[in-house]
């Protein structure tokens, strides 16, 4: 073989793995964006990078499978008057105020199109779209299951704040195309 073609050869392999190394950089930064603090704890969950990007992925995957669907206005704002019912209700009960908002985003959630059954599922399937708000979802949820034992007010006011995050999220991203949120 000449010193030509062998030159030309190891230059391919060269570029060929730079571009994967390239593709996969851009890959890696979609979904830091996309997921944003649910990349680094399936990182440290899965204990490596192509672990964590594969269940990602997976992820993506199975998203794209869902009917994720926009809500009308009318239904949006009943959601919106939904939710200051449940505030209202904070002041006298707030841990009945705080599973009320638990199954107020459950419904919201459903009504989407999002699976409800299981947590850990309702976790995987919003992260592809609310992985920005998630911590909020885990922190809410581990407050409510604290409700009848532990939890003080003051906890109960932040499960429904960090529920309220999510809950605004939900809403926003649920608004059909070429409508404006009054």
């Amino acid at each position: 073989m000449s010193t030509g073609i062998l030159i030309a050869i190891i230059v391919a392999v060269v570029l060929i793995a730079l571009a994967i190394g390239v593709w996969m950089m851009i890959r890696r930064r979609q979904l830091r964006e996309r997921f944003g603090a649910e990349y680094d704890r399936v990182v440290e969950a899965e204990g490596s990078r192509m672990a964590a990007e594969r269940d990602l992925r997976a992820r993506e995957q199975r998203h794209d499978d869902l009917d994720i669907k926009p809500l009308p206005s009318t239904t949006r704002q009943q959601y919106a008057q939904g939710w200051t019912s449940v505030q209202t209700r904070f002041l006298d009960t707030p841990e009945e105020a705080v599973g009320e908002a638990d199954q107020l985003v459950a419904r919201l959630m459903r009504e989407r199109g999002y699976p409800t059954e299981g947590y850990e599922q309702q976790l995987e399937d919003l992260s592809v779209e609310h992985g920005r708000t998630l911590e909020h979802y885990r922190a809410a949820h581990a407050i409510k299951a604290l409700t009848g034992r532990q939890a003080t007010t003051e906890e109960l006011r932040g499960a429904m704040v960090h529920y309220r995050v999510l809950f605004d999220d939900l809403l926003s991203d649920a608004e059909p195309p070429g409508e404006q949120r009054a």
